[in-house]
């Protein structure tokens, strides 16, 4: 083992790290601690890794938030919290201290920078796994629900157990997706699938997820484990530096102009070709 923090294992494995949810009592439910420790995942990344898997103990991925996230009152922060979050507003907040909100009806106390920037900085544990340099994978069984949905949408690849179930309920209890899972579900399906599916809060199994283009790669249950070391295997084949190159122009074909990306492209395979 690598690193471990609260919910958050780091296993490193020489070109791959292996980072776990590992809080199965409570389905890995999600908090602000959970997040901090995904974040910091990130700089776990090295020249040498080629793939970062992301799994979970237990029998569901992730059930979303925490239930105390919607509790009336906050949990103490957590000791040695990164003092790079949100910051308090108000009279009795002093500047330079962390305020480390627990629950979202603690979070409203707040304005409106200070609540923009807690969710920045909790999206920035979702965010970095598409803009790693490394190929990043779920593996994904059981539910996978709005935090846990986004968490596994911020992978570049998805592999479902044949039990997985997704489903995007925020908008059911009055909120919206904000954790980074919109763009990168939009794009994946489409605009109207999208919307029907986060609309009516709905559970997508992995047969349909395959389906729809929402998961990559589907296997029972029992052979989750092996199918997504198969699939890191085949990643693993090219050159790392090449497969680096080809992520960064990949990633930007998404929304780059055509003469932009064929710009890319010729910049690109030079740099490669003054490699050799």
């Amino acid at each position: 083992m690598l690193w471990q923090h609260d919910e958050v294992r780091v296993s490193d494995h020489g070109d791959f790290l292996e980072v776990t949810l590992c809080s199965p009592e409570n389905r890995n439910a999600q908090d602000p601690n959970t997040w901090r420790a995904l974040a910091e995942v990130a700089n776990k990344v090295t020249a040498q890794t080629r793939v970062v898997i992301l799994n979970a103990l237990g029998v569901s991925f992730s059930a979303g938030l925490h239930k105390k996230m919607w509790g009336a009152a906050g949990a103490d922060a957590a000791a040695g919290a990164d003092g790079g979050g949100a910051r308090g507003a108000g009279a009795d907040a002093a500047a330079s201290e962390p305020v480390q909100h627990e629950t979202l009806t603690s979070l409203i106390r707040h304005d409106d920078e200070t609540m923009d920037r807690f969710i920045q900085h909790a999206q920035s544990a979702f965010t970095w796994w598409a803009n790693s340099p490394a190929i990043t994978i779920s593996s994904v069984q059981g539910h996978a629900i709005g935090a846990g949905f986004q968490l596994a949408l911020g992978c570049d690849l998805i592999v479902a157990a044949d039990d997985a179930q997704f489903a995007m309920r925020e908008t059911s209890m009055g909120i919206v997706p904000d954790l980074g899972g919109t763009w990168p579900l939009v794009k994946r399906i489409g605009y109207s699938r999208a919307l029907e599916i986060c609309a009516t809060g709905r559970f997508v199994t992995a047969k349909e997820g395959l389906e729809i283009g929402l998961v990559d790669r589907v296997a029972p249950l029992t052979q989750l484990g092996p199918a997504t070391e198969q699939l890191r295997l085949e990643l693993s084949s090219a050159p790392i530096d090449a497969v680096r190159s080809l992520k960064q122009l990949l990633r930007a074909a998404q929304v780059s102009t055509k003469p932009e990306q064929l710009h890319l492209e010729r910049a690109m395979q030079i740099q490669r070709l003054r490699s050799f």
